[in-house]
């Protein structure tokens, strides 16, 4: 801007950042005040100091303490003749950028994303997170998205990289194809997508892109519904025998207790109950079809040898095969019941004969 004299000269041009969202910070400069070949100049970690003189950046400092000469600032030095001994004062703007990481950044879709589900059709879903970045070229970033502020903080710097980072997200999802149920399970996938599509266009600004983290991928609220529907059957479908069979055991207690067991109404049986009584009956009779005939003999009856079957006492042959019913034999001592090819009485020893 210029040379003075008589000016409030500047001993130590620094910034201590006591913020977490500040980017650009310009150092407060009056008409007053005038920077001497004396002043020091202190550029902390994470922080790059740039001298600009009309609009232009000329002398760039990265972190350390500088005692300024024409040495050290040769481009303002040229610009302005500054001799190259003696006292001098200059008044130009100083600039300091934050390259340290911020974190916490949030994004999310603003309108739903439309997609294509092989097993919904067309589906809009939405998403949110958080991402990262930092200033990787600070005099890229400061020709490029910087204007005049005092102080520019990352909210100004979201404003225009966050729909970058959506687009790039967006782009991920519609070409991977993934089924909306299974976009969960993808989510490192996609952000190491969105990181690697983000470089160039970060690159542009002089920024980078260090995070990129997915919260969520919501579906429609209708479809959210169906989706948990489909859930409760399946869960329903393992269960729904078990069901049934306790439903139709509860009405046959029922009706068992209800002096009037014919009238279904009366029993308070429901149309479902009455399906799974009958169920329960077919499925008991044809089991009973089914199943040998093993029944027990009738009292003073006997078993059938060959078919299991009851056979009254005194028959000679079986009534359901017709086989010949051994005929029972008895001690003629003690009247003890023989066994079959016995040869003594088991009780009191007599030979049979």
């Amino acid at each position: 801007m210029g040379l003075f004299s008589k000016k409030q000269l500047l001993k130590v041009i620094e910034w201590e950042d006591n913020t977490k969202d500040t980017i650009v910070y310009r150092f407060p400069l009056t008409d007053r005040d005038a920077i001497m070949n004396s002043s020091t100049l202190v550029v902390r970690p994470s922080q790059i100091a740039m001298f600009i003189h009309k609009g232009q950046i000329c002398d760039i400092f990265a972190p350390g303490t500088y005692k300024l000469s024409t040495e050290n600032i040769p481009l303002i030095s040229k610009i302005l003749n500054i001799p190259t001994g003696g006292e001098y004062t200059v008044t130009a703007e100083v600039y300091f950028v934050n390259t340290k990481q911020m974190t916490g950044q949030k994004w999310g879709t603003q309108n739903p994303i439309m997609i294509r589900d092989n097993d919904f059709g067309n589906v809009r879903i939405r998403a949110f997170g958080a991402y990262s970045f930092k200033v990787e070229d600070a005099k890229k970033f400061m020709e490029q998205m910087f204007g005049t502020n005092a102080v520019y903080t990352t909210s100004d710097v979201a404003a225009q990289i966050k729909p970058a980072v959506i687009e790039s997200f967006t782009d991920a999802v519609a070409e991977s194809r993934i089924s909306a149920l299974d976009l969960a399970t993808n989510y490192k996938e996609f952000s190491s997508t969105v990181l690697a599509t983000s470089v160039q266009s970060f690159a542009e600004f002089g920024l980078k892109l260090c995070t990129f983290v997915i919260e969520n991928i919501s579906l429609p609220a209708e479809l959210e519904k169906a989706l948990d529907e489909r859930t409760k059957l399946g869960m329903m479908s393992g269960m729904m025998g078990t069901y049934t069979q306790m439903k139709a055991a509860d009405a046959m207690l029922a009706a068992a207790e209800n002096p009037n067991g014919s009238n279904m109404a009366a029993m308070g049986v429901g149309l479902g109950a009455g399906v799974g009584v009958g169920g329960l009956m077919m499925n008991t009779v044809a089991q009973a079809k089914d199943a040998p005939k093993q029944a027990p003999a009738a009292q003073g009856g006997k078993t059938c040898p060959k078919c299991g079957a009851s056979v009254p006492a005194g028959s000679k042959f079986c009534p359901e095969c017709g086989e010949k019913m051994p005929v029972a034999k008895f001690c003629k001592e003690c009247g003890a019941k023989l066994a079959d090819g016995a040869k003594f009485c088991p009780e009191c020893g007599t030979k049979v004969e």
